[in-house]
């Protein structure tokens, strides 16, 4: 009963955010509630389409939403944004924030899938292409990690080095004694990963104006990327930043790395193969995704709320993250 009066209380209040549009839904259904985050999906004059109430405050969604309305325009592959009957494409209604999309009929990308790596990262280089020039709202809140990787790579160092500290106060933990013992070839890798990206071009790269620079999604992969009519549509741009494409790319790449423990350059070369259809890296482009690859990023996430998380992680699994990123950097150090 508590279920069907929840589910009632979301098809409220879709239906009266929907008042907004002067739309009279048709099978409107609650899909997904994540905190804040719900979507629903409606039929309007036998279009399917999405509302969305965002996680976002104002100003940082005047940023995404935007972005996304100028890469639409710009001919890229996204969601279009329908405005409200006042002209605006943010509704606020009781404090909320929501959106309104057109539905996307298509399949989610299956990223292990050789077909869909190809035309998924074509989507990728195409969304980046098309993101640039993009110019904020002047009361949005500007997201960028231009410039950043060097002071992140410190922090997150840093952040290791504090947690070193903690598991070494309690010795009698097994798990954060193997942390203890795994954790120094990581912190040197930090340090000549640190070295590299400073004597590398990445401040040339980043020595640009914002409307010169991409966007990235940062958050690309299954689940953000519908196949429809063969071609790939990048969804879910709430999270999306000014940086180097790198930073979607070294995403995708670590992660099939990490996920099928394989070092081959020719797969990595493969990956880059995809995405150049649509967007060539340059030399200096190509140096700091390699240099970003040889950062921790793994390790670090896997043990950065050791601490803090109930949930326990086993030494065996901190000794093969630790051997993954060792084995990845002395790779990708011949690589370089």
């Amino acid at each position: 009963m508590k279920l069907d009066n929840e589910s009632n209380n979301y098809l409220s209040l879709g239906s009266k955010v929907l008042l907004s549009y002067d739309i009279k839904p048709l099978n409107l259904k609650m899909l997904q509630s994540k905190g804040l985050k719900t979507l629903w999906k409606l039929t309007y004059k036998n279009t399917p389409l999405c509302l969305k109430r965002l996680n976002q405050t104002m100003e940082e969604a005047l940023f995404s939403v935007n972005a996304q309305i100028y890469i639409f325009n710009n001919g890229g592959m996204v969601p279009r944004v329908y405005p409200n009957a006042k002209g605006n494409f943010i509704t606020e209604y009781n404090g909320q924030l929501f959106v309104l999309y057109s539905w996307v009929n298509g399949r989610d990308m299956n990223l292990e899938n050789p077909k869909d790596l190809n035309l998924a990262l074509q989507s990728l280089s195409k969304f980046h292409i098309t993101s640039i020039g993009y110019v904020p709202p002047i009361n949005s809140k500007t997201s960028s990690k231009l410039g950043n990787w060097p002071k992140q790579y410190t922090s997150m160092k840093n952040r290791m080095l504090k947690i070193k500290e903690i598991c070494i106060q309690t010795p009698n933990n097994a798990n954060y004694s193997s942390l203890v013992d795994h954790i120094d070839p990581i912190i040197e890798i930090c340090d000549k990963t640190i070295n590299l990206i400073n004597s590398s071009s990445y401040s040339d790269l980043c020595s640009i104006n914002q409307k010169e620079s991409c966007l990235c999604h940062q958050d690309f992969g299954t689940g953000n990327v519908m196949l429809i009519d063969g071609k790939g549509i990048v969804i879910d741009l709430d999270s999306v930043t000014y940086d180097l494409p790198s930073r979607d790319l070294r995403k995708i790449i670590g992660k099939r790395m990490m996920q099928f423990n394989d070092y081959n350059i020719n797969n990595i070369e493969t990956i880059l193969k995809f995405y150049e259809i649509n967007n060539i890296l340059s030399p200096k482009h190509r140096e700091v995704l390699k240099i970003d690859l040889m950062f921790p990023h793994w390790f670090f996430g896997l043990i950065k709320n050791i601490h803090k998380s109930d949930k326990s992680i086993s030494a065996q699994r901190i000794c093969a993250i630790s051997s993954f990123e060792q084995n990845k950097f002395s790779t990708l150090q011949k690589w370089l």
